[in-house]
């Protein structure tokens, strides 16, 4: 099979797997903007965005190590058994003096005592599927990969949807019933942990034969190598979830109290609509990933990597224009209207997710040629961007200082990459397709959204316009891609 073709049908694949969760997940969005006021969401957000931070320290860079080792070593049971020792023991770890200190930790965060017990045991849970998770995208199985993943998210729909509907009107229609004695009024935010348990506990059951077959005989020489490998992948995961979540946290703490978790409520539901973009670029991650280890052996991979980015940047351009004309229908559907004063920020956090989507096609030369500290200077820099930025803006423009930050920390990532990997692993990127895509998608969603004030007729007529440059000028290379045998 042509080698674009099978990565473009990986990427579907694991596009399903991405794009179909977050989807269900999606439709949480208008339930939880129902039933929760936007100070609970708010609070909901801030867990959350915790969850995304701790998951990265207890990942500590050995997902991208194990693709490193595992398509490298002629002993991938060796990288495999010595990947699984490595987080069953850092998870133990955790999970124990996690618990010793749990109120200490629920009040360094900011985070009920109530719950930090469910936050504890859903990261020990989520840590243990990391290695199985990355083995089967490793192994070409994206069949299998989407199943788990697209099971997960819809068991985890599904006891949201009880627990938040379905029981509370049982409960008030037979007052003495059994499913009366389940449910406590006011217990929204652990109702939710309690769905994400039970659907992370389900999904390390589905992953356990990894674990069983696994010979366990740990390598430390080889431990060594991908920990001095992972390290620098540790740091630009902490600095990248910075980029991600901190804004969330920053806007709590450094709003006034008595507007914080309402501000925060509405900016992470409309925020949500810029996730699509996000979708788009993590399927396209999960799909390339791979694809780049395997392939940087062979003759002139540079030049695959380069046809890779042009048709990120052609799709990529595409779905920033269409979220954008779409954005009031889109929050007809999710958003609650409590929370549309927030609306504004779409199209930036869109923006921002698109330049971090190139800067992951651009980050290839630092992964493929080992030098992974590059990574890590590249999203400090960007985390330091978004500590700054919120920092001094908050207090002025609220949640628009945290949309603009995380668009100036993307788009800093984004232009260092390419800076840095032109001198050190030059990839002849078509840099006048990429700008002209760009810059076209950008002053058509500007006029749109902005200029002509969200109407839908105008934005049709511009979204036309630009697919049909798309296919004027892509029409015969992505024919040759996808009909060529």
């Amino acid at each position: 099979m042509n080698p674009l073709k099978k990565l473009f049908k990986q990427t579907f694949i694991y596009g399903l797997a991405t794009v179909l969760p977050r989807m269900l997940s999606f439709l949480l969005l208008p339930l939880y903007t129902r039933v929760m006021a936007p100070e609970l969401y708010g609070e909901v957000t801030i867990i959350f965005a915790w969850f995304a931070i701790f998951n990265v320290f207890l990942a500590y860079g050995m997902e991208t190590a194990f693709f490193r080792f595992y398509n490298k070593s002629d002993n991938k049971e060796g990288v495999v058994a010595t990947s699984l020792l490595s987080i069953l023991t850092s998870t133990a770890f955790f999970f124990v003096l996690a618990f010793m200190f749990y109120n200490s930790l629920a009040g360094l965060l900011g985070i009920d005592p109530e719950f930090i017990k469910y936050v504890i045991v859903i990261l020990s849970l989520d840590a243990l599927v990391m290695i199985p998770f990355a083995w089967l995208r490793a192994n070409e199985k994206p069949i299998k990969y989407a199943i788990i993943k697209i099971f997960n998210v819809a068991i985890y729909l599904c006891l949201n949807v009880f627990f938040l509907v379905l029981l509370p009107k049982w409960a008030e229609g037979n007052p003495e019933g059994f499913l009366a004695g389940m449910y406590t009024a006011d217990f929204e935010i652990s109702y939710i942990l309690i769905s994400n348990l039970i659907a992370s506990g389900i999904t390390l059951l589905l992953m356990l034969p990894l674990y069983l077959k696994s010979t366990y005989k740990f390598d430390r020489g080889l431990w060594k190598k991908m920990m001095k490998y992972a390290w620098p992948v540790l740091i630009a995961g902490i600095a990248f979830t910075i980029n991600e979540v901190f804004d969330k946290i920053m806007l709590e703490r450094l709003l006034p109290p008595d507007v914080a978790e309402s501000e925060l409520g509405m900016y992470a539901a409309c925020y949500k609509l810029g996730m699509f973009m996000t979708l788009f670029a993590t399927a396209f991650r999960l799909g390339i990933e791979p694809f780049f280890f395997s392939h940087s052996t062979t003759e002139n991979p540079q030049k695959a990597y380069a046809q890779i980015t042009d048709y990120f940047v052609v799709l990529g351009s595409v779905i920033f224009l269409v979220v954008v004309v779409s954005a009031d229908i889109l929050k007809e559907i999710f958003v609650d209207k409590a929370y549309w004063e927030a609306m504004p920020v779409v199209p930036i956090i869109l923006l921002a997710s698109f330049c971090l989507g190139i800067y992951h096609n651009l980050s290839v030369w630092y992964k493929v040629t080992d030098r992974t500290k590059y990574g890590a200077f590249i999203s400090l820099i960007g985390a330091f961007l978004t500590i700054l930025i919120n920092y001094i803006f908050i207090p002025v423009i609220g949640y628009y200082a945290s949309a603009f930050a995380t668009l100036a920390a993307y788009g800093a990532m984004m232009l260092l990459s390419y800076y840095f990997g032109r001198k050190n692993y030059p990839i002849p990127y078509n840099l006048r397709k990429i700008v002209f895509y760009l810059s076209v998608s950008l002053v058509f969603s500007v006029l749109s959204f902005y200029v002509f004030n969200r109407n839908l007729v105008v934005g049709s007529l511009l979204l036309l316009v630009f697919l049909g440059l798309v296919y004027k000028m892509e029409n015969e290379k992505l024919r040759q891609i996808f009909l060529k045998k």
